[in-house]
């Protein structure tokens, strides 16, 4: 008589597939551990063994050895505080990705994220310029003709509506939603939350656009007469005043980097501001024509151009030379770049979205999209969203561009969900940790450096 042995359903061959099972997770998690590792690892490893003295090599050791329990311990911490990923457009076979709608994206995406497009009709008092808050919730229109508008632009509520009754040429939000400015016909006025007046700078005249510098509290402007002024919305002071001597600009952007301020000009020339100098820190021939638009990346090591002689160039601040250019049908009039490194050229009624196209000259653009309502004006990423809001002669448009935001945000910097009281109190922390404009500098790590006195200024 024979025993019977173990048939391939019992206790035995149970527990051996559990334990193959938690092999194979243990090492897929450790796999994804070594790849999170390496992001937070200080460059290469020092080569001890090469190290004669005892003592240095001891030291050297538990040095590498305490960077290498920090990568670990960061990774650990990156994945319970960063959870969310980003995401992307796959194509797969002959399919490209620039050939997808909009009508097909939206069919394929959660309910949620469909009802981020939409479509503001409002081609009686375009052309409309916009602009999101650091939080991306809120959105500011400026409609040529006069019109001003604040609202949450997720649940579609309206905090204030204004006509002015006189051209509005750019806006711009400060410091969070409660104020925001608006370019008007000759000076630039300040407005609250609800639409009302709050100051008149009538210092600043003339101007075509504007740019808002977070960190500084500082309010810059150019316009018609060439001037680059620098306001403290904190105290009301004017920071400076420096004449370009280069004629009319319509192209300021800052670089979110180091806050250095960035112009385009008719000569084909990008010019490089900071509050302390009167003269450009950085002066740059980019262009046979005039410079259209300017933008930089959140590293701060791309600058992107469009002129009118229809080239769009990257370039390496850090080189400042040219890495590659791509040619648009027609010249593009406005560029801008996402939190994840997206690109976006648009011109007339299209808009072009590249992806990777920084770092690597691309062959085909990532996403196409035609407008429906009219002629561009100008068009933003919205912060921690993948949605590009476009203004335009017919009102304001959004898209979905999924990879474009930032899927993790930090509620110190900015907080999409933030309630009266944590925006006071952030409020309060901002002004205590606002930097002075002297800080404004091309390389922001010099700033906490000790200069050390040369040898032939030495006295004794």
């Amino acid at each position: 008589m024979e025993l019977a042995g173990p048939g391939p359903g019992s206790e035995a061959d149970q527990r051996m597939q559990a334990e193959t099972a938690s092999r194979g997770a243990k090492r897929k998690r450790t796999k994804e551990l070594n790849q999170k590792v390496a992001k937070f690892k200080r460059g290469e490893p020092i080569q001890i063994k090469q190290i004669g003295d005892k003592k240095l090599k001891g030291k050297m050791r538990h040095t590498e050895r305490l960077s290498s329990e920090a990568a670990v311990a960061a990774a650990k911490t990156d994945e319970w505080l960063l959870p969310a990923e980003a995401g992307t457009l796959e194509a797969e076979g002959m399919e490209r990705t620039w050939r997808f709608s909009q009508a097909a994206v939206v069919d394929e995406v959660e309910i949620g994220a469909s009802r981020k497009v939409f479509d503001l009709q409002l081609g009686e008092l375009g052309p409309y310029n916009i602009d999101f808050s650091r939080s991306g919730r809120y959105m500011l229109l400026g409609g040529q003709k006069g019109h001003l508008g604040l609202m949450d632009w997720q649940s579609g509520h309206t905090f204030c509506e204004v006509q002015v009754k006189e051209t509005v040429r750019d806006v711009k939000l400060l410091h969070n939603e409660q104020f925001f400015a608006a370019a008007q016909k000759k000076y630039v006025y300040i407005y609250d939350k609800r639409g009302l007046e709050v100051h008149c700078l009538k210092g600043h005249t003339d101007v075509k656009r504007l740019e808002f510098l977070p960190y500084h509290f500082l309010l810059a402007s150019v316009g018609d007469l060439g001037v680059l002024r620098f306001q403290d919305t904190s105290t009301g002071q004017t920071v400076a005043q420096h004449r370009t001597k280069m004629g009319p600009c319509d192209a300021l952007r800052q670089n979110p980097h180091n806050a250095v301020s960035l112009m385009g000009h008719a000569q084909g020339v990008v010019t490089m501001w900071t509050p302390n100098m009167s003269a450009p820190v950085i002066k740059m021939l980019t262009h046979r024509g005039p410079v259209l638009s300017v933008a930089a990346d959140t590293t701060g090591h791309h600058m992107v151009t469009t002129g009118a002689d229809g080239q769009v160039k990257v370039w390496d601040l850090r080189t400042y030379q040219p890495l590659h250019a791509y040619f648009s049908p027609s010249p593009a009039t406005w560029c801008d770049i996402s939190q994840r490194g997206l690109l976006a050229v648009g011109w007339g009624r299209r808009v072009n979205i590249w992806k990777d196209a920084l770092t690597n000259k691309q062959k085909s653009p990532y996403m196409t999209h035609n407008l429906q309502g009219g002629q561009l004006r100008d068009f933003h990423f919205c912060p921690y969203e993948d949605v590009l809001a476009m203004g335009h002669s017919g009102g304001v448009s959004t898209m979905l561009v999924p990879g474009a935001g930032e899927p993790n945000f930090d509620s110190y910097v900015a907080d999409p969900y933030q309630r009266a009281r944590a925006r006071q109190e952030q409020e309060v922390h901002l002004l205590l940790d606002k930097l002075q404009p002297d800080m404004i500098v091309l390389d922001p790590s010099t700033i906490g450096q000790v200069c050390f006195p040369s040898v032939s200024g030495l006295q004794y």
